[in-house]
Parts: C-alpha cells; sequence; structure tokens
C-alpha cells in the first residue's frame, strides 16, 4: 500500500486508501451486497476505474469509487459511494442517479451500446442514522388516485446502503481487515478513537490478528489525523501485543516521535513520547523494558540515541527474515 497523506481529509484520504486496493473492495461487496450477485460474479475480475463522479466543492462530505466485475459473464459497474458529512442527506438517490447516468453517459461515449448495469451502494459513516429512502420514486408527492398511473413515467431506481450508526462491525464482519476498517470508520465518526484502541488491543491479544501489516500502519496514521487528542501512549498500550507486526509499529514510533518535534511540544512532553516507545520496542525485542524513572534521568538527546540503537538491532534481528 502506497504512503498515503491523511493530513488535509483524513475521512476521504482512508476510504481512498483501503478501498481503491480491489482486495478490501471485493471484501466488502462480498459481504454487504446479495447473496445471489456475489455467487455469480467473477471477483477476479474486479478492477477500479479511474476518475471521479463528485464534484471537487462536494469531495469533502462524498468520496466515491468506480469498479468494474464480471457477473454472469457480463461487465457490470460497481458504484461505491462514502458518505462522510454530517447530517443525513434526503436527495441521496437523486445524487446517486446523477452520478449513474453520468458514468452511463461515459460508458457509452467510450464504448458504445449496451450499457453496463451499475449497482450504486452507499456507505454512511454518521454520526447521524440514515433515516430517509434509498428509493427515488419516494422524492415524489404523487397524488394517490394516480399514483399507480404516473409510476411507470418516473425512473425505477434505488440505492444499496451500509449505514456504519446501525452497523456492529466488531461482530458482522467476517474478515478481519474489513473488521478492522468498518469498526475504525464507526468509531472514528463518534469521536471514540480511544475505543477503538482499546478494542483493537483486546482483540490482538484475545486471538491475533491476519492482517496486513501496511493496513495496520494506514489505520494508526488514520487515527492520529482524525483524533488529535489521543494520546501516544494509548496507541503503545493498543499494538503492545500484534507481535506479528513489528515493521508498522516501528514505522508508527518513528512518526510519533516525529509529531512530537513537529507540533513543537516542550521537552518533557517529547521525552514522555520517546520512553513509551523504547519500552515497546525493548518489549517486541524480548528485552527486559527499562524502568520509566531510570530513562526519565535521561536527555532527550540521549533517548533517541538509545531508540536509535534498538531500530538498528530490531532492523540486523528481523529484516530479510
Amino acid at each position: 500500500m502506497d504512503e498515503i497523506d491523511l493530513s488535509a481529509h483524513p475521512n476521504d484520504g482512508y476510504f481512498k486508501a483501503v478501498f481503491s486496493d480491489p482486495k478490501h473492495a471485493a471484501m466488502f461487496f462480498q459481504s454487504h451486497l446479495p447473496a445471489e450477485i456475489v455467487a455469480r460474479a467473477d471477483w477476479s475480475t474486479l478492477a477500479l476505474l479511474p476518475g471521479s463522479f463528485v464534484k471537487q466543492s462536494l469531495q469533502q462530505a462524498h468520496s466515491d469509487l468506480l469498479f468494474t466485475v464480471r457477473i454472469a459473464g457480463r461487465e457490470t459497474l460497481l458504484y461505491l459511494l462514502f458518505e462522510h458529512q454530517t447530517t443525513v442527506d434526503p436527495l441521496m438517490p437523486l445524487r446517486v442517479l446523477a452520478y449513474v447516468l453520468e458514468i452511463v453517459q461515459t460508458h457509452q461515449k467510450q464504448h458504445g451500446l449496451p450499457l453496463p448495469p451499475v449497482l450504486p451502494f452507499v456507505l454512511h459513516q454518521g454520526p447521524e442514522r440514515w433515516t430517509v429512502s434509498t428509493q427515488f420514486a419516494d422524492l415524489f408527492e404523487l397524488p394517490e388516485e394516480l399514483a399507480g398511473t404516473l409510476l411507470p413515467y418516473l425512473p425505477k431506481f434505488q440505492h444499496a446502503l451500509l449505514d456504519l450508526t446501525q452497523a456492529d462491525p466488531a461482530q458482522e464482519e467476517t474478515h478481519d481487515e474489513l473488521r478492522l476498517v468498518m469498526q475504525l470508520m464507526k468509531l472514528a465518526r463518534t469521536k471514540d478513537l480511544a475505543a477503538f484502541l482499546e478494542w483493537f488491543g483486546s482483540e490482538a491479544k484475545r486471538r491475533g490478528w491476519q492482517v496486513e501489516q501496511s493496513l495496520i500502519l494506514l489505520s494508526y496514521t488514520y487515527v492520529l489525523h482524525a483524533d488529535a487528542t489521543i494520546d501516544e501512549a494509548q496507541i503503545a498500550r493498543s499494538l503492545e501485543h500484534t507481535q506479528q507486526h513489528k515493521e508498522p509499529i516501528m514505522s508508527l514510533a518513528q512518526r510519533l516521535i516525529a509529531r512530537g518535534r513537529q507540533e513543537g511540544r516542550q521537552e518533557g512532553q517529547q521525552k514522555g513520547i520517546v520512553i513509551g516507545q523504547i519500552q515497546l520496542m525493548e518489549k517486541f525485542l524480548n528485552k527486559e523494558p527499562s524502568s520509566k524513572e531510570a530513562l526519565e534521568l535521561l536527555s532527550l538527546a540521549e533517548l533517541e540515541a538509545r531508540f536509535a540503537e534498538l531500530e538498528a538491532e530490531y532492523a540486523a534481528r528481523f529484516k530479510g527474515r
């Protein structure tokens, strides 16, 4: 997974970084599309298509990704729209219909007829529960006595929806990677990232995680950008039991120290960050952790030198395994 800048728009950046990977996108669609569609799709053909259909002025509230996949031997487009504004949009069916129309018009210009079906899926992060209809026809006020006559003249359309405010990813998702991503996205919107760190640390200790190292690092980088109040010690405790993920934790330890410098923290605060990372790294190297009291006697420069020694020892011991 490439390095992603999450500083400007962490929600948008994290969504795109995760689901631009066809493997993660396939996990999502396989878990949340109707079973008949999932069974008939050839997921080895899933591919991300370039471009966005959301206007630039709206991209802080909406993000989108378009995929192609063969279903029952025919090309189908899967359109994933990420809704991360703070309020529910009652015009979402109209907005999605406009995106779908632009998608099929673009396809027709490039490839002609026939048009592929487009399956639109809205992923709602919250924090409010999704309370409006997913049916396009429900946007209209029809005279009751003429509804049956008028409906055939209206576009018949709805979008699929996953409302994270009503989902329980920790229990409902079957893939470890999707469970981590969805739980993080759910708790990020409710500003409860301390609960995510506690949950992940507990799960890692209880049963381990079959998760890519790069996804661990990306997710914890998102935590840092999504909530500036998160304490580095909380992150260290959360990662303490992920022994199989030494590489991203090393990178994160370096990033935490760098963040303390960039934010111009006082020397005492920076020392606390480095002390925590030294103790964490000593555990990964199966060393007896130095006492906090002993480490506090050292200067910031001495602590950073100690961390650099541990980093070099880690590289010598584990690189190339």
